[in-house]
């Protein structure tokens, strides 16, 4: 995935289709900037200019989906936490998560978060929910899984037409939902694919790409204020949020 900074207007359209589509409860009456529920965020940086040439961009923030060595797949006792070596996805299992948070404690982008209540809606909003995702319970931890249940899907349907997974057939919800069309998705593998010249782009950048990571999740801006700022420090001060 690589995400234009110079495109993203901080409008919030992904996080609430990544909710809507993964089936992320409305936030609880008792909920604060540490225990909310949200699987992506937007966060608001500065270039760090003094007025009036100081710029602002809006980061897209969730799973950045780490390669091997991933953090919170090394630190998790119950084999919770997998890296699917077809798709580099990193996937969580609620079922088997008894709640130690140590993949939160591991995750340096903080794009981890924990069920300290039982998913409720509204009355009536029920019926919205996604069929083809499981809702999780209390007591576990989870994370944004690129719409893990729109990958299942087009599998199937490539299936049952057997022919190979076309490109288009698998995109998640917040790529869908950009008015903007900031964010690309495909297979960085693929030299001929979008996202994979994107992410060549002498623009483009990781985040803490120092620690070693290898995350998949890429960011583009022109300006080299923001990447520098980017690529130095860490995004996910709560000061700083704007979405979530």
């Amino acid at each position: 995935m690589v995400i234009d900074l110079d495109r993203c207007t901080g409008c919030g359209a992904c996080v609430i289709a990544c909710a809507v589509e993964n089936n992320v409860p409305p936030a609880h009456e008792g909920t604060t900037p540490r225990t909310g529920l949200t699987w992506m965020r937007v966060v608001r940086v500065d270039d760090g200019r003094s007025f009036p040439d100081t710029r602002s961009v809006f980061v897209p923030l969730m799973c950045q989906q780490c390669d091997h060595h991933t953090p919170c797949v090394s630190v998790c006792p119950q084999n919770a936490v997998e890296y699917d070596e077809e798709t580099g996805i990193v996937t969580q299992v609620p079922v088997r998560c008894l709640g130690c948070r140590y993949c939160m404690t591991a995750c340096p982008y903080h794009a981890r978060y924990f069920n300290w209540w039982d998913p409720e809606w509204p009355a009536g909003m029920e019926q919205t929910l996604n069929p083809d995702v499981s809702t999780r319970m209390r007591g576990v931890a989870e994370k944004c899984n690129f719409c893990h249940g729109r990958l299942q899907a087009a599998r199937a349907k490539a299936a049952a037409g057997s022919r190979p997974l076309a490109p288009d057939d698998y995109q998640p919800a917040c790529v869908e939902a950009c008015p903007t069309e900031a964010i690309v998705f495909g297979d960085l593998n693929d030299p001929r694919s979008t996202v994979s010249a994107a992410a060549s782009s002498p623009d483009t950048f990781r985040l803490l790409e120092h620690l070693g990571t290898g995350p998949k999740v890429r960011y583009r801006s022109r300006s080299a204020a923001v990447r520098e700022s980017l690529t130095r420090n860490s995004v996910s001060s709560e000061k700083e949020q704007v979405h979530g």
